[in-house]
């Protein structure tokens, strides 16, 4: 009888998170613009209680800062957010890619082949954020076949709080196709089973990942001396 009601709030938190989410990666909430927690109850017809759950979630992810007796607001992210995290996927997925190079099978590898492949077709699409939930499967696949619990946890907790630099990168024009022929190279290391290959290749899409958001986010740079990615809305 009292699972109903869990399922609800669970439901109607999701949506909560959700909205916020595209809002702020479209451009809707710029950076230090307040979300305001009356129209969300409204919206959803809900009290603020789990909307402050949700807040508290969306600050652990990168999305929010919460302040205070002044409530929540959108976060900023600038140049040393997005050096400090490409420099840290760099090692953390170029050791997976490693291990997963003696480990995967020809079933596996023959799986992200097929993955691959979609993200060709989306690519030419432009479809940014099918792109994005399908290029986390083609990673989420070799970083568990790297056999390394708490490795693969430390790089989704990492991927995670930065979601929005991922997606900020991928949006960059002709980003996507780049990353599906970097994606072959890898695939050809992992068939040869050369783990030296693979993390090679993995941090060089790392540092070409980093270094196309930081062009962009100097291109957009706003009059404030302050960068952030958010400057610009991501169409997504």
């Amino acid at each position: 009888m009292k699972s109903k009601p869990i399922e609800r709030h669970q439901t109607l938190r999701e949506k909560i998170l959700e909205t916020i989410r595209e809002a702020i990666l479209k451009g809707t909430l710029k950076p230090g613009e307040k979300v305001a927690e009356p129209e969300l109850a409204e919206r959803f017809g809900i009290s603020r209680t789990p909307i402050r759950e949700a807040f508290r979630q969306l600050e652990s992810e990168g999305y929010l800062t919460v302040i205070p007796r002044k409530g929540a607001v959108v976060a900023a992210l600038s140049e040393q957010d997005v050096q400090e995290f490409y420099a840290i996927k760099s090692i953390l997925e170029g050791y997976a890619a490693e291990l997963a190079a003696a480990r995967l099978s020809e079933k596996e590898i023959e799986r992200l082949v097929t993955i691959n492949e979609r993200l060709k077709k989306l690519a030419k699409e432009g479809d940014v954020k099918v792109f994005f939930r399908v290029h986390n499967e083609f990673h989420e696949l070799f970083l568990k076949a790297s056999g390394n619990s708490k490795l693969y946890e430390l790089i989704q907790q990492l991927g995670l709080k930065f979601n929005r630099l991922r997606m900020a990168s991928l949006s960059v024009e002709g980003r996507m196709a780049i990353s599906v022929a970097e994606h072959d190279r890898l695939l050809e290391a992992f068939r040869n089973h050369d783990g030296d290959m693979a993390e090679s290749l993995v941090k060089k899409t790392a540092a070409i990942g980093g270094s196309v958001l930081l062009e962009s986010m100097t291109a957009v740079e706003g009059g404030q001396g302050k960068k952030s990615i958010l400057n610009q809305p991501v169409d997504v």
